[in-house]
């Protein structure tokens, strides 16, 4: 048999056994990395990586000498095997007899059928389609021609079809918020099992509408369906006495205006979150990309009607834009906007009407560090699906590149760089082979001078060119020399272009990552354990990454939203656990003692238990063993607590007692010391910024705070005995997602 077997070893690793294999087989195979002398680090680092794998415990070489060294540790030699080589011996003999068994099933398969999921199961994050499968990329061709039914919605042509649209959402209003949090989750799970049933529908939808790849919709549906069971699970937080001292009220009707990046998973997310809490929901879908929210709506209205409960709870409204759209978003009626798109979508939306409450993810300028210390080859890789993946349309996306130190001079990152860049094969959603598609719109603006011009002191890495005369299909493009305040520093772009900027220490790095006005995700690659703790610390982004790419954010194990001008309102996570809770009002519960005393103390104490239990620390619901992902609470950075008329002292004392228990420094003003007006207008100049805490009355103050949308976050609801609920106020949600492994290994 020695004539159908190939020994294979790695030059210099074990040579006597190399010779000893070769004088009974006959014949091995040397090998050993050959590289330019400029890319000796490469082959060290591969060298690096075999010494790693001989040393691991499950190696005969490890085993070998822990056998043989008499002051091997006990649990060294236990990990080795009880008898050393002997041990290697027998695990060798017994995989010989095993092979002669019959084997396994195989673990990938074609998609299995959905299956209904039910209260009290566990949470699992729904399953991509595997495209290793034969059958999966079968079933993947077929949905490039797959004409896909689309639901009727609703057409809006003119104000009063705004009115009779409200006037339908109201009508299920009492019904809807009436019934039982276990009720509204019951319908988010049926709308699981038929999202997951339209999988192929939604997917097909989303090539021929977005232009999307395959690979790029699939997980959007896993998404989607991810939202509804997780946000199933969330409304037990609703029901009464599920939080200690505080009660939910569902409150009346919510707008959901969407964006056409991912035209099924973020308005499916809203529309149920929205749900879950109690509200009935009119989503006016982007108008580039209105099939995907009809097909998805339709699967949601399918679980509507499993459970007889009428489908006007979820419209979905196909609305032109101006006084029309006006009307829907300022109606008197609606209680909330729930917003995915740009900054000054979000501005503009609260400049129309003062006690609108407008609850938006919004735009994002994200960076990822690169030090010395890191491993080349990831961090490139990682780079380019963060910058090029779904053609730079995400708000998560990567659009510069900070260098640092030698890094900023490696003429190999540059050369590896470019040669990944220039090798993604760019073109239409409907071509398989495709890594990056086209653009959902023509670039225009802000994308089209990021695609064509260079600013001063800037070069091309990679120069993009035009493919089509429409101006959607265009190559990645790198710029180099990005200059600090520059344009492409500052502006999001939203699209294939990455800007490469240099900094000579990572506190400058950080530096010019937070100098921008958002702070949605960002990245790092090091391998220095203190220079990832010293980003961690620094950097202001709600989403934050090491050792890995800084898009695809999943349910659960990395809630998605961002700080600063990056999120409008009071910024809980999408996919997080605060979510739909922000969708409704919560007061104090009968049990919280009336007394003024009494109930400052209850609520101290309520503080200190909902600190140690769960705010205080942080959690890794995933729990996965090649990836941690850290959700945490992070302090603010400063607290404004405006202190007006009518105030209640005990109001203001509970505020200073949670600011005091985060660590968060608090300016007061009184309308004793400031009135109203002078206070507005400090806002309203800038002078006031981040968060303000209201007890009592502020008249002017919200109207003033709209001018400065994504600066000023105004808290001017019920000051709650709960810690569960008040400290919130005085947190930030992040997500810290770390890669646990390399080439294999975990850490």
């Amino acid at each position: 048999m020695t004539d159908a077997l190939d020994i294979e070893m790695l030059q210099g690793m074990a040579p006597a056994q190399a010779r000893a294999v070769r004088d009974v087989v006959g014949r091995v195979l040397l090998y050993t990395p050959v590289v330019a002398r400029t890319d000796f680090d490469v082959a060290i680092s591969y060298l690096i990586r075999r010494l790693e794998e001989n040393a691991a415990p499950q190696n005969y070489l490890h085993a070998m000498f822990a056998s043989h060294d008499a002051s091997a540790s006990a649990g060294l030699a236990a990990q080795a095997g009880p008898t050393g080589l002997a041990g290697q011996r027998r695990a060798f003999l017994d995989s010989v007899r095993d092979s002669l068994d019959p084997t396994t099933p195989p673990q990938r398969g074609p998609r299995p059928e959905p299956v209904a999921v039910h209260a009290g199961e566990p949470f699992r994050n729904a399953v991509d389609t595997d495209p290793a499968v034969a059958a999966s990329r079968e079933w993947a061709a077929g949905l490039l021609v797959r004409d896909v039914p689309t639901p009727e919605a609703v057409r809006i042509v003119t104000t009063a079809d705004v009115d009779a649209a409200m006037a339908r959402a109201v009508a299920q209003r009492a019904t809807w918020s009436g019934a039982t949090p276990a009720l509204r989750a019951q319908v988010l799970r049926r709308a699981a099992f038929h999202l997951e049933n339209a999988r192929g529908d939604l997917v097909a939808t989303m090539v021929q509408e977005a232009g999307k790849t395959i690979a790029e919709a699939d997980p959007e549906v896993s998404e989607a369906v991810d939202f509804a069971h997780y946000y199933a699970d969330r409304a037990e937080l609703l029901a009464d006495g599920a939080v200690p001292g505080a009660r939910y009220r569902p409150d009346g009707v919510t707008v959901v205006t969407p964006p056409w990046n991912f035209p099924v998973a973020i308005p499916v997310g809203s529309v149920l979150s929205a749900l879950v809490a109690g509200s009935p929901v009119l989503v006016k879908p982007a108008p580039p990309t209105p099939r995907c929210m009809q097909v998805a709506a339709g699967a949601i209205h399918r679980a509507l009607d499993d459970l007889g409960i009428p489908r006007d709870v979820l419209q979905v409204l196909l609305s032109p834009e101006g006084e029309v759209g006006r009307r829907l978003v300022t109606h008197p009626d609606v209680a909330r906007v729930v917003l995915t798109g740009s900054i000054e979508t979000a501005a503009l939306f609260s400049s129309w009407r003062a006690d609108l409450e407008v609850l938006a993810e919004t735009s994002g300028k994200n960076a990822v560090i690169v030090t010395p210390s890191a491993d080349v080859d990831l961090a490139v890789a990682d780079v380019v699906r963060s910058a090029f993946g779904h053609a730079g349309q995400k708000c998560s996306a990567a659009s510069l590149l900070i260098l640092v130190g030698s890094a900023g001079s490696s003429d190999r990152l540059r050369r590896q760089l470019v040669d990944a860049v220039e090798s993604l094969h760019v073109g239409p959603a409907t071509d398989l082979a495709t890594a990056m598609g086209p653009l959902t719109e023509p670039a225009t603006g802000k994308l089209l001078r990021a695609l064509t011009t260079l600013e001063p002191g800037e070069t091309w890495w990679v120069r993009p060119r035009r493919l089509d005369d429409a101006g959607r299909l265009w190559t990645p493009g790198v710029k180099d020399g990005i200059a600090p305040g520059s344009f492409l520093h500052l502006t999001e772009v939203f699209g294939p272009v990455l800007g490469v900027m240099r900094a000579t220490t990572l506190a400058q790095a950080v530096a010019l990552q937070n100098a921008v006005a958002f702070g949605l995700t960002g990245g790092i690659h090091a391998l220095d354990e203190t220079e990832i703790d010293y980003w961690l610390e620094h950097v202001e982004v709600g989403n934050a990454y090491v050792n890995r790419h800084i898009t695809g954010a999943i349910v659960n194990r990395q809630p998605f939203g961002g700080w600063k001008a990056s999120s409008v309102g009071p910024g809980a996570k999408a996919g997080g656990p605060n979510y739909v809770a922000e969708l409704g009002s919560w007061s104090d519960a009968p049990d919280v003692p009336e007394d003024d005393d009494a109930w400052l103390a209850w609520a101290e104490a309520d503080d200190a238990r909902c600190w140690s239990d769960e705010l205080g620390i942080e959690h890794d619901p995933s729990a996965l063993a090649v990836e941690s992902n850290v959700f945490r609470y992070r302090p603010v950075p400063h607290l404004t607590l405006r202190v007006g008329a009518g105030a209640r002292p005990r109001d203001e004392a509970r505020v200073l007692a949670a600011a005091r228990r985060a660590g968060v420094p608090v300016t007061v003003s009184r309308v004793t010391d400031e009135d109203d007006a002078a206070f507005a207008a400090r806002v309203r100049a800038g002078h006031v910024t981040g968060r303000v805490r209201v007890v009592g009355d502020a008249p002017g103050l919200r109207e003033a705070a709209r001018e400065r949308t994504g600066e000023v976050t105004v808290l001017d609801q019920p000051v709650l005995a709960s810690g569960r609920r008040e400290l919130l106020t005085v947190l930030r949600e992040q997500a810290v997602s770390r890669t646990r492994h390399r080439f294999g290994h975990v850490a």
